[in-house]
């Protein structure tokens, strides 16, 4: 394509680490890390397979091959390349806003679609997206039950039916820690019973909105059995389907980030829909929060061993099952790791 008129001459290698270094002080040090090699891919691509040397050239029929070139040559799954691709959107719409591109280029990228077994069984609420839905929830919805339960679960990784446990009085706010039982007698389950009882680290953001929940949300209640649950309802302790269906609920992009990345309008939208947001394909289940925060953990070098002992997983099932980093991730970290000794 010839280069309109306002575009500036840039490499994709220059774009990318503009990028990057803008990105530092919004996000992350994991998210700039997925985002390094997620795009480092797409520099390969553009300067040695194709020989694009200026992002002004790029065209909606170049990101189409490239997609195709990203599939083949990375033996990639359609959860994967949907990641990546996502990733490059991000990355174009930025392009565009600074004359790199043409304006509606990231439109282009047509993202593959998921079956509902294939995006739920590894979906996974990453680090860039928990940003952004935590800083939604302390701008508008500070204190609120979903707030605190999106709070606890990222920071800590635990279970849905870990958070449903807690009681009011296992929450210390001095010490700043939060302790999980397994009480079955009393309509309580973890999911490894007695071994998955522990006493959990918060920290003092997190603190502060378990007080402003306590203080100023909370719904006075009891359960069944006279215990303060520490997340309640009209009815005492909610249904663990219902804080299930709150997560469904605020993890739509649509209402975190202002933006559907499905192109579709909220009039007609059917996971707009009461009880209908985890047809959102975006929407993630507190499982995926739970994964996301492991990666996550891992992704900022806290050790294996430390991770599996806080969200009670064995390292085997932990690997297996919730580390969704890539080998050349971890390779990466393990370079950094290692040229830092």
């Amino acid at each position: 394509m010839s280069n309109g008129n306002n575009l500036e001459p840039i490499r994709p290698d220059e774009a990318k680490e503009m990028y990057l270094s803008q990105r530092e002080s919004e996000v992350s040090k994991s998210t700039i890390q997925a985002h390094h090699y997620r795009l480092k891919h797409f520099v390969h691509w553009c300067e040695e397979v194709e020989e694009i040397e200026n992002l002004n050239e790029l065209s909606g029929r170049d990101l189409q091959r490239f997609k195709m070139w990203r599939r083949d040559d990375g033996d990639l799954n359609n959860v994967t390349l949907v990641t990546q691709l996502s990733t490059l959107r991000v990355f174009i719409d930025w392009c565009e806003n600074i004359d790199a591109v043409q304006e509606g280029l990231h439109d282009k990228i047509l993202l593959p679609s998921l079956s509902k077994t294939e995006d739920r069984r590894d979906a996974m609420l990453d680090s860039e997206a928990a940003e952004k839905l935590i800083e939604y929830l302390r701008q508008f919805e500070f204190g609120t039950r979903t707030h605190a339960l999106v709070e606890v679960l990222w920071l800590t990784g635990m279970r849905i039916g870990a958070v449903h446990s807690i009681d009011v009085a296992d929450y210390d706010p001095e010490n700043q820690t939060v302790e999980l039982r397994h009480r079955p007698e009393t309509g309580t389950r973890l999911k490894n019973k007695e071994d998955g009882e522990r006493v959990v680290s918060l920290n003092a953001e997190v603190c502060d909105v378990l007080d402003a929940y306590l203080q100023y949300h909370r719904i006075e209640a009891v359960d069944d059995y006279d215990r303060k649950p520490l997340l309640t309802s009209s009815a005492g302790r909610p249904a663990k389907s219902s804080l299930r269906d709150s997560i469904y609920r605020i993890s739509r992009p649509c209402i975190y980030t202002g933006d559907c990345p499905h192109g579709r309008q909220k009039d007609s939208c059917e996971a707009m829909e009461t009880n209908k947001a985890s047809k959102c394909p975006s929407s993630v289940s507190p499982h995926a929060i739970r994964r996301g925060s492991i990666t996550h953990h891992l992704s900022e070098d806290v050790p294996e061993t430390v991770v599996g002992d806080r969200m009670n997983v064995s390292l085997d099932i932990l690997e297996k099952h919730y580390d969704r980093r890539s080998e050349e991730e971890k390779a990466e970290q393990r370079r950094d790791y290692l040229r830092d000794l």
